[in-house]
């Protein structure tokens, strides 16, 4: 490949952080998702439960930020390869934004069992 440069763990950790300053700076979706994180991240510390719960709770919470990561990169793609229309293109987008849906319903099942988990052993 042309346009790879030789491996830097340095450079490859400076491309990595240039990526998410990007996403944070141009995805709004993202920025929704950093919202939920900490916003559902100071309830699961505030919550009455062991530490324990409010850990799985806090990083179930990376889960939709991961998929939404990769949503974008598949939508960066497909862009990259065609601005007009195409049915292929559409159902990549529409597969990366299924990748976020399932991650949400995924974290509240987490959520949903955890806490129910939790509060069980406080009663």
């Amino acid at each position: 490949m042309l346009n790879k440069p030789k491996h830097n763990l340095f450079r490859n950790g400076r491309y990595a952080v240039e990526g998410l300053a990007d996403i944070i700076k141009n995805e709004t979706s993202f920025k929704w998702q950093l919202l939920l994180f900490f916003g559902a991240g100071i309830v699961a510390w505030l919550l009455p439960i062991a530490f324990v719960y409010s850990a799985v709770l806090s990083l179930s919470l990376f889960i939709p930020l991961l998929a939404e990561i990769i949503n974008s990169a598949i939508e960066r793609v497909v862009d990259l390869v065609t601005q007009d229309y195409h049915i292929l293109a559409k159902n990549a987008k529409d597969a990366g934004a299924a990748i976020v849906l399932v991650s949400l319903v995924f974290t509240a099942l987490i959520w949903a069992a955890t806490l129910a988990v939790a509060f069980i052993k406080v009663v």
